[in-house]
């Protein structure tokens, strides 16, 4: 690394270190009004950041850019309004025991090109609670876009009081800079492909990253409302055309239960594919060397459709088609970052959850899915077979797997995949993940059963 850009990271660190030590002084109340501050400027600007996100990457919707930002700094802000992050943050009266928050220092935050100001807003609202500073390094596709993020929220924030240098940016992004970065600061946060996390799990510093996703769909034989499952898919898939991670990939359903599920997508403006139009799609999605071609991420169902020499409406939402197989030869069976679903008849529920895991197993494996029951051992079965850190129960997984009000589920835009996506955990990454913890552990008289009764139980 040039000695220029390692100066660069070390004024970086050396600023932060400092905004830092002032920070962890604020009360509870001071640090509460600039989470707050954070995120409401962001939720503000929700419609100028959107437009300037899909301008610069050329990614996505604008509507459905608005809607994310706008809801994940108000779900943010309501999970983490009343919680405790400054001084003792619990008392256990029997066992006597207290907890008190420690910051855990300077974090850096790696975002991806397909959300940036999100991601940036949603994981900085989690590191600024706990009392640290942030140090944001940004994709270069998305290098405008974030910079203006953080110089919005760096105006909010200091007019509610925080330090100086709190939040910084890289702004001279570069691969040996984040490396840098990411070897000096106390913990790295990365949210993006592979490669990123990887290089964040090799910095040396403890790291949270997360996993690929390929969210399987398991529809139970007791289910019958297609019509619900057609709109809640539709929603997942057509939002900011079929990139994020907790899109539906994949559905398994009974075989006689198929063309009602067709006929329900087709409603919810969906275009079936036939299996010889479906077999040119691999070569559409994914590069030589099997890796996803960059150049059609995030594409209309229609542009895709052109691809293959259809033409169907500019209005359709997504590719409907049937399933390739459940050998290697089907890389249909992986995730695909655009509007296409790919659904696989089963003939026992037990054979649906067995191919959804085989298709996580490839790829995916960790992150979420969902079964569409009534009956609660269908869901129980589906929950003790799939490797999964999150399966949702008749909801849309786009929505709700990074929590939105409709489940118990942490709001964040960092879902962790645990040891199967090679991750540290398979949690929603939540602000008490970047806090240290004392505990003060007082004497109390102790009852000290018989060894016997122990071994005994």
């Amino acid at each position: 690394m040039a000695e220029m850009e390692q100066g660069y990271i070390d004024s970086l660190i050396e600023k932060a270190q400092k905004a830092q030590k002032e920070f962890e002084s604020y009360s509870q109340e001071q640090v509460d009004a600039i989470v707050k501050a954070m995120g409401k400027i962001i939720y503000d600007n929700a419609e100028l950041i959107a437009k300037e996100a899909v301008e610069e990457t050329g990614y996505g919707r604008v509507d459905s850019k608005i809607l994310k930002i706008t809801r994940c700094t108000t779900a943010a802000w309501h999970y983490l309004h009343d919680k405790k992050s400054v001084g003792m943050i619990d008392w256990d009266p029997v066992e006597k025991l207290a907890t008190y928050a420690k910051p855990v220092g300077v974090v850096a935050a790696l975002v991806p090109t397909t959300n940036p100001v999100s991601t940036t807003v949603s994981n900085g609202m989690s590191i600024l609670k706990c009392r640290n500073a942030m140090i944001v390094s940004l994709h270069p596709r998305a290098k405008k876009t974030t910079i203006h993020g953080v110089e919005l929220i760096n105006e909010a924030i200091r007019a509610a009081g925080a330090p100086e240098n709190l939040v910084q940016i890289v702004d001279q992004p570069s691969m040996a800079a984040t490396s840098e970065l990411m070897t000096k600061v106390d913990v790295v946060v990365a949210t993006g492909g592979a490669p990123m996390v990887k290089s964040a799990y090799s910095s040396g510093r403890p790291s949270y990253g997360v996993g690929p996703g390929n969210v399987q769909v398991v529809v139970a034989p007791d289910w019958t409302d297609y019509d619900k499952l057609a709109k809640q898919v539709v929603g997942s898939r057509s939002y900011d055309n079929g990139m994020p991670c907790t899109g539906e990939q994949a559905i398994h359903l009974p075989a006689d239960k198929v063309e009602q599920m067709k006929a329900a997508f087709v409603k919810q403006g969906a275009y079936i594919l036939t299996d010889e139009d479906a077999k040119k799609l691999p070569g559409i999605l994914f590069t030589e060397k099997g890796t996803t071609d960059p150049a059609h991420v995030g594409m209309l169902p229609s542009h895709l459709a052109k691809l293959m020499g259809l033409d169907i409406p500019d209005s359709t939402t997504l590719l409907l088609f049937p399933s390739q197989g459940m050998t290697r030869e089907n890389m249909l069976r992986r995730e695909k970052l655009c509007p296409v679903v790919q659904f696989f008849p089963y003939e026992n529920f037990e054979e649906g959850v067995s191919n959804a895991k085989s298709n996580l197993m490839w790829e995916g494996k960790g992150h979420s899915s969902v079964v569409y029951t009534n009956d609660e051992d269908c869901a129980k079965h589906a929950a003790l077979e799939l490797p999964v850190s999150r399966l949702l129960v008749n909801q849309p997984a786009g929505a709700a797997s990074g929590g939105n009000f409709i489940n118990g589920l942490v709001p964040t835009m960092s879902l962790g995949c645990g040891s199967w996506g090679n991750n540290s955990i398979s949690d929603n990454l939540s602000y008490k993940h970047l806090m240290n913890t004392t505990k003060l552990a007082f004497y109390h008289d102790p009852t000290i059963p018989e060894a016997e009764k122990v071994w005994a139980e």
